[in-house]
């Protein structure tokens, strides 16, 4: 899905508005995930905490009335990139959050779709589905053999 400058700039904002409310406070929060809630049907991006507070919102004209059963799926690259881009300029670095955190895609019942990235105290994550590729086939050898002995 390719959205206007103006829509990528509305996502940047809020994201950034959002991250803005855990700067510099000098206390760590206890917080495990940051959910970022795409309306199909009314284009609004809502982005929460675990407390379920808003903690901002925009909305993007290209996702209104979005006819497509793929809304997710087209949503999610977009959504991963912007929230890499903040990493890359360093705004995550800096926030009074305890680590382990994410930032995680959810639909409409509040569950997660995708995880977009996950922040931690050594390294970053970027999970994809290259990270998990054949986990399941192992995991079912893994207990074929074990059932075997």
């Amino acid at each position: 899905m390719d959205i206007s400058e103006q829509s990528h700039k509305a996502i940047a904002s809020a994201l950034k508005e959002a991250i803005g409310r855990y700067r510099g406070n000098g206390e760590e929060s206890v917080l495990t995930d940051i959910h970022l809630h795409p309306g199909q049907e009314n284009g609004e991006l809502v982005i929460y905490d675990d407390d379920d507070e808003v903690l901002a919102r925009t909305v993007i004209a290209e996702w209104v009335n979005y006819e497509g059963d793929d809304f997710y799926t087209e949503i999610e690259p977009l959504l991963r990139a912007e929230v890499t881009a903040l990493k890359e300029q360093g705004l995550l670095d800096k926030l009074s959050l305890m680590k382990p955190y994410s930032f995680v895609l959810v639909d409409d019942e509040k569950e997660t779709v995708a995880d977009l990235l996950l922040m931690d105290d050594n390294e970053t994550l970027f999970l994809n589905d290259e990270l998990l590729k054949g986990l399941d086939e192992e995991l079912d050898a893994f207990l074929k053999d074990l059932l075997e002995k």
